[in-house]
């Protein structure tokens, strides 16, 4: 979220911002906020001299009781009362004023970095870097849950009955790999500084007001009926909560922390033939990293986290790339985002494993998430958040990647010591 001095004194900026992110309809937002800002101030000028002027009046009555002038001092009394029904009215003006400019400014997308390229969607992101070389084996990749399938490791047709589409049963020596991604990824990012965290599964709708936009909210937050509540759709969301209503002298940053969660998404709009099998679920778990942080250290911090998923994946063998995620496919609270993809020999192609995003201040805004320098000034922090890894989706790349012709899978060296020190698993069928 922005701040209402910098819309009012920057209006074509943010405007132009707006046409960048193809939200053309969001324009008019801006003369709208614009004019109920000056109405709120108008507002408050009034009810500062109506406040200042009542204070004068008082003294009057106090002063003409005490010389006997009753009849002057309950004139001026008349007066008192008229203003403070005045105050009255102008107070509930002001209020109905201010929420309308904060649902607007709710609205109205962040300003993206200068260095985000511009498109209208994904189809336009732009590719950075590759990370190991792609490998395509002479012999034929089955799709993941054949694979697992051969391990007896998923029954998603028991999941089905039981829960219904978007889930699934993880068993065995899948299930192992499962865990084992996610323990070895707790202690990746332990050992590079970051404090471990387990999480809040849900949070309250102040929260979620304040992490994501109200597009994001609708698409992927399930609702717990009959009370404040939301399941998060990713740690992110608690772990950037939790320092909701906060001031952090600026000696303690940045805060650095690593969480592992469920994570339970609606997934409206899922469609096409990698949606079947795990690729896109309700529910998943995840190893996430979040850092609060100086504005100035933002950027540092933002190519730090997204080097931290690459490092992740080359550590087990499996090839990535970076994508720069174009103005027209940021969410309206990112300043900047980048997707980390796993190749996928079976698909001879690159799919999405993690995002790293800069939010700067718009959740610090939002959340109220402030920090006291050392000379006294306060003012908000930035956030970013980065995903270490969220398997199963993690586990198509980890299983294309590492499977052999005779139908075994590799389990790479970092690895090993979470799982019995065992070097490969081999199908039961």
């Amino acid at each position: 979220m922005l701040d209402i001095k910098f819309v009012r004194e920057n209006p074509d900026v943010v405007k132009q911002n707006i046409k960048n992110k193809f939200q053309e309809s969001k324009l008019e937002l801006v003369d709208e906020v614009i004019e109920l800002d000056q109405k709120n101030r108008d507002i408050k000028n009034e009810l500062q001299s109506l406040q200042a002027n009542r204070n004068k009046l008082s003294k009057q009555i106090g002063a003409l009781m005490g010389q006997g002038k009753k009849e002057e001092a309950e004139e001026v009394k008349k007066q008192v009362t008229a203003q403070a029904d005045r105050m009255a009215e102008l107070s509930a003006d002001e209020k109905e004023v201010e929420e309308k400019i904060r649902k607007i400014m709710m609205v109205i997308p962040n300003i993206i970095d200068p260095s985000v390229p511009i498109g209208k969607d994904d189809s336009e992101n732009v590719e950075i870097e590759r990370f190991g070389e792609p490998v395509v084996p002479e012999f034929e990749i089955p799709y993941h849950t054949d694979i697992m399938e051969r391990f007896d490791g998923i029954d998603m047709d028991a999941a089905g009955r039981v829960a219904g589409n978007g889930f699934y049963y993880l068993m065995g020596d899948i299930a192992r790999i499962h865990s084992s991604v996610l323990a070895y990824a707790r202690d990746f990012m332990i050992d590079r500084g970051f404090t471990y965290c387990i999480p809040p599964f849900m949070i309250r709708s102040a929260v979620v007001d304040g992490v994501m936009s109200f597009s994001e909210m609708e698409s992927m937050m399930y609702k717990i009926e009959g009370e404040d509540l939301y399941l998060i759709g990713t740690s992110e969301h608690s772990m950037i909560g939790k320092f909701i209503d906060t001031m952090t002298p600026e000696e303690e940053l940045p805060k650095t922390l690593t969480s592992y969660s469920p994570c339970f998404r609606k997934e409206k709009g899922a469609h096409g033939i990698e949606e079947r099998g795990v690729y896109r679920i309700h529910q998943f778990e995840k190893q996430e990293m979040i850092v609060v942080c100086k504005p100035e250290e933002s950027k540092i911090w933002y190519d730090k986290l997204w080097q931290n998923t690459v490092d992740l994946f080359r550590s087990l063998d499996i090839p990535v790339r970076t994508l720069e995620c174009c103005s027209g496919d940021l969410a309206d609270l990112k300043v900047k985002s980048c997707d980390v993809e796993a190749w996928s020999p079976r698909q001879k192609k690159y799919f999405e494993v993690g995002s790293c995003s800069n939010l700067g201040d718009a959740q610090a805004r939002r959340l109220r998430i402030r920090v006291k320098g050392k000379d006294g000034k306060k003012y908000l922090a930035h956030t970013l958040n980065n995903t270490v890894v969220a398997p199963p989706r993690m586990l198509i790349a980890f299983l294309e990647n590492n499977l052999n012709a005779d139908g075994s899978v590799n389990i790479p060296k970092a690895l090993q010591p979470y799982m019995g020190g065992i070097e490969k698993i081999v199908p039961k069928h």
